[in-house]
Order: C-alpha cells, then structure tokens, then sequence
C-alpha cells in the first residue's frame, strides 16, 4: 500500500510517498481503508523532531516508527476477535498512528462511528482538535452558561471547535482572528469577534483559550478576570530544545502558586469516553469540524508546508 513515511528529521521534504507493507488488526484493534487524514501540530512536531527534548520520550520514538498522521476517517475492513462495537463496513472516525496512508491500523478504543451528517473530510478534522476543545472548555475552563469566554486563534483546527464547543455549554463567545476568518467565526456562533490584526486586545474575560501560543503570560493576565481561567492549548514558540514547554506545562501553573488566576496547559487526553462525547455534539448539530484546505495523499508534504505557515483557516486535510 502507499504512506507517507520519513527516514530523518527535518522540513517536508523528508516526507515520502512509498509502498510499504499492509497492517494487520491485532485482538483489540481495528483496520481502517482511510478516506481521509486530519493534518495538525502532531505531525509537524514528528516530522521535525522538535523541541527537541521530545525525542527522548519512548512514546515519540514509538509513533515515529509508523507512517505520519493520527486523525482518521474511512471505512472499516477488518476488526481483531475482541472488537464488537464496530465491523467491517463501518464507517468511522479516530486515532490511530499512521493515517497518512491507504490502510491503518489502530486500537478499537479511539474508534468510534461516523455521524452520517459528515463527510470523511469533516470527520478527519474532528477527533485530536475536538478532543482538545472539548477538554479545554468542559475540564480546564469549566465553563457555565454565561461564562464570558475568549478564544484566541477562534478560526484555526482547535479554535473554530473551542468556540462551538463553548457555545453548547452556554457561553457568552469572543473570537479572535484575522480579517480573513472573522466571518467564518461569526458563522460558527461567535457573540463577538476581534480583528487582532486591527485592534488591540482589551477588556476582562472569566476565561480565555489561547490556541495561538504566541502571547506572553503577562498580556493574556490582564486580558483574564481575577479569578479567571487561562487554558493554554499547544506550546508553540520558545527555541528548539523546550519550544513553549516552560511556559505552557512549568511557568504558567507555578505562576497560578502565587495568583488566584488560573493558569492551565490544555493536555488532551485521547478517551474513547470523550470520542462519543465529542461525536454527540456533533449528532446535535452543535458542533461542525471545518475543514480550510485538502490536499491529495501525494500531497501531504505540501499540506504541511501550508500547515507550517501558521494561517489556515479550520483543519487541513489528507484525502486518501
């Protein structure tokens, strides 16, 4: 079958289309004809290797090994002897390591029906973003109706869904984005939007999602109520060795010591529980992943590049 696979780090020249051989389904897992692949911050950081101190940790060197890509959709053609909640001829949506290729195999777990109101393309885009909205707003922001909330990055792969997600839990939702995508997060339920590129950031908010990473601690506090909630989500800045490992996991909860401010990295934990949780927003209709770019599996080196430039609008996608 053919991956996009890499031998080295680097830029996404190292990614390469190949012929490799075809996974099997263990006992506990699940093999996927792959329609279509969601293209994130993971597998940028794969690629580069960077920050670099993630090259010590076994669980980088584990998925390293596998072709790129992690989000997935596509139709199931084999299940292992203990998989019953999906069969052959399902279609799905998940992760699982090495999406960026005709076949993948991953835990039955992370493996949940598609709704029938997507297509594969907006189903790729919805599970590792999804999951990170979900938890940013539900279980770090905590947020209850009426929460005044702000999203920065509101038209990006996390930030399109933090804004839905936050709105079905009832919030009062601030955008933050371009000129380009205001209207599209306007569309997605926005109460009010900011053009970062025109006006400055001003005002108090019970919490804020940062999904850019670009903004010092000290700006985001005093854009945050006294008792407010900052949710960090990605780490990225900082050099090649640590990129915003200091300020998302060490600085910002040890400032959080000394201020009744919350300040919290958003660490997404992939649940199968919070897959159908996530999946039921969008069976209601309240939520809706967006997908900005596809690009043709021969074609993920350049779905990365335009990832890397730090302007899509919603998720970029892999079709297969």
């Amino acid at each position: 079958m053919k991956a996009i696979v890499q031998d080295r780090y680097g830029t996404a020249d190292v990614l390469q289309l190949q012929e490799v051989p075809e996974p099997t389904a263990g006992d506990d897992e699940v093999r996927i004809q792959v329609r279509a692949a969601g293209a994130g911050p993971d597998v940028w950081h794969l690629m580069t290797g960077l920050p670099r101190f993630a090259r010590l940790m076994p669980e980088f060197q584990r998925m390293r090994r596998h072709p790129r890509g992690r989000d997935v959709a596509g139709v199931v053609d084999a299940v292992g002897a203990n998989v019953t909640h999906v069969a052959p001829g399902d279609e799905v949506l998940g992760i699982v390591e090495g999406s960026f290729a005709e076949r993948a195999v991953g835990r039955a777990a992370l493996v949940v029906p598609k709704p029938a109101r997507l297509s594969f393309e907006e189903a790729a885009a919805a599970p590792i973003s999804g999951l990170t909205a979900l938890q940013a707003i539900r279980d770090v922001v905590r947020v209850e109706p009426g929460m005044r909330v702000l999203v920065i990055g509101a038209g990006g792969g996390v930030g399109t869904l933090a804004v839905q997600v936050a709105k079905a839990f009832g919030a009062h939702v601030t955008g933050v984005a371009s000129t380009s995508k205001l209207a599209l997060v306007r569309s997605l339920g926005a109460d009010e939007v900011i053009d970062y590129t025109r006006e400055a950031l001003a005002g108090r908010w019970d919490a804020i999602v940062d999904t850019a990473g670009r903004r010092p601690l000290r700006v985001l506090r005093r854009l945050l109520a006294p008792t407010g909630t900052l949710a960090i989500v990605g780490g990225d800045g900082g050099g090649k060795w640590t990129g915003g490992f200091f300020r998302q996991i060490l600085r910002a909860p040890l400032l959080s010591l000394v201020t009744r401010q919350r300040l919290r990295p958003v660490i997404a934990k992939e649940t199968g529980e919070d897959l159908r949780a996530l999946v039921g927003l969008i069976e209601q209709g309240a939520v809706t992943p967006v997908v900005g770019r596809t690009y043709p599996l021969v074609d993920a080196a350049e779905a990365v590049r335009y990832l890397e430039r730090g302007h899509a609008l919603g998720k970029v996608v892999v079709t297969v």
